[in-house]
């Protein structure tokens, strides 16, 4: 069984379906999922795709509730419109990776969503990012300094060309070595090919 790299941007709305269900899917499954926060915006920009364009109301409109319909699927809930896109998008995954190295990760970019998601607070804005800091026991202001540094950028674009390198277009994907797997609804796909 292989390991399966997720890639993923806090600021891809069905994101939220991924990383709210991921770990009992890991637990179930007996994978081992590897985080990879990078810019699905750097991406989208490059291929001039607007997921969501304003004066496209209808596929907005569906987007919303199908994000609700599948979170009532899984067991939990969505309460959309959110806000959407982010004012602070690069600091909210820069942030994500900085938690990854400090083993407060996964716990922040799933707090994160929660409040975004079910709460209405937009990531790495106030009030979400004191709240999420207060939550896990860390300084907001130190966080902010850290997620800013040289070394968080330089890794966050590493990401960022790893998954253009691999093809990838859309948060969430799956990398189960050089097959890739698009959309929330296709983790158990990713992981019945890692146990090929």
């Amino acid at each position: 069984m292989k390991d399966i790299d997720f890639y993923f941007s806090i600021g891809s709305t069905y994101t939220y379906l991924s990383v709210t269900r991921i770990l009992d899917v890991e637990k179930k499954n007996q994978v081992k999922f590897n985080w990879k926060p990078f810019s699905v915006r750097m991406i989208m920009k490059e291929m001039n795709n607007i997921p969501f364009p304003k004066d496209k109301i209808n596929k907005v409109n569906y987007m919303w509730r199908d994000i609700e319909r599948r979170a009532e699927g899984y067991k939990f809930f969505a309460k959309t419109p959110v806000p959407y896109p982010l004012s602070e998008f690069d600091l909210a995954n820069q942030i994500a990776i900085l938690g990854l190295k400090m083993g407060w990760g996964v716990n922040y970019v799933r707090l994160t969503y929660k409040k975004w998601f079910q709460e209405g607070k937009e990531p790495a804005v106030e009030p979400s990012l004191s709240e999420v800091c207060k939550e896990l026991g860390l300084n907001r202001d130190e966080i902010i300094i850290e997620s800013k540094t040289k070394e968080i950028k330089d890794e966050y674009f590493l990401n960022t060309d790893a998954a253009r390198e691999n093809k990838i277009f859309g948060s969430p994907s799956f990398m189960v070595d050089n097959e890739l797997f698009w959309g929330d609804d296709r983790m158990e796909d990713a992981i019945k090919w890692s146990k090929k």
